[in-house]
């Protein structure tokens, strides 16, 4: 999202690290500092979004959906069984598509060994320590492939707030510096501009997976901080000497 706000002569810009934002020039005849300061903030993420499929092999697509769609359903249930709400889970794809045999050196045609549907669902998780424990009660319904954990924050915006307090309060002490060695005063902030980076999500993949031992321990999940990054430039009038 792209901001603009004048106050009182003070142009502040938001931009995502992509998309550059036109901005009124600072007037050149006016003599300037321009410092830049970055902030850094380490959280623990507070969510997980599991993304759990099924895939089915049959000779028909009718036969391999229904074989899925009854796989499915039996996962599902046992998420629900397991306290996450059904409006947490939602599919993120579904496919189905023809599945050749590897070809033959005397053969002119793949043979067609059937048809592959998957089901791919996100479980959205708020208690990362169920994380290990669900996915082996996901594996024990029916499903055979986790494409990954993701892990994230639900106050996102109050994480990055605080990266970009630190880098204006760093670029900020950069002009005091620069303005006391040059034997100048600091005037006015005629400009800034901030880059926001979002946080470094960590996913953990995995392979496919076959149906969970009961007798097995607990998958162990251990989430990783995640990191947000802000970086401003603040550019700021010299006072004219008495």
């Amino acid at each position: 999202m792209l901001t603009a706000v004048l106050l009182t002569g003070l142009v502040a810009t938001a931009q995502s690290p992509s998309v550059p934002v036109p901005r009124p020039p600072v007037d050149p005849l006016v003599r300037t500092i321009r410092v830049e300061g970055t902030g850094e903030v380490k959280a623990q993420p507070d969510e997980a979004f599991i993304d759990l499929a099924v895939e089915t092999l049959a000779p028909t697509a009718k036969a391999a959906g229904e074989q899925n769609a009854k796989r499915m359903e039996k996962v599902i249930a046992a998420l629900t069984s397991a306290g996450i709400a059904r409006r947490d889970i939602q599919t993120r794809n579904y496919s189905v598509y023809p599945d050749y045999a590897p070809q033959g050196p005397n053969e002119q045609e793949p043979k067609l060994r059937g048809y592959r549907v998957s089901n791919l669902v996100s479980a959205h998780v708020t208690e990362l320590s169920r994380v290990g424990s669900l996915l082996d009660q996901a594996l024990a319904a029916g499903a055979n492939r986790v494409d990954q954990v993701r892990f994230g924050l639900s106050r996102e915006d109050a994480v990055q707030g605080e990266a970009l307090r630190q880098a204006v309060a760093r670029a900020r002490k950069s002009a005091e510096v620069l303005a006391a060695s040059l034997n100048v005063k600091l005037g006015a902030v005629l400009d800034v501009s901030t880059v926001t980076e979002p946080p470094r999500l960590y996913a953990a993949r995995f392979a496919m997976a076959e149906v969970a031992d009961a007798r097995a321990s607990t998958t162990p999940i251990q989430p990783e901080e995640q990191t947000v990054q802000a970086k401003v430039t603040l550019i700021f009038a010299i006072e004219a000497a008495r």
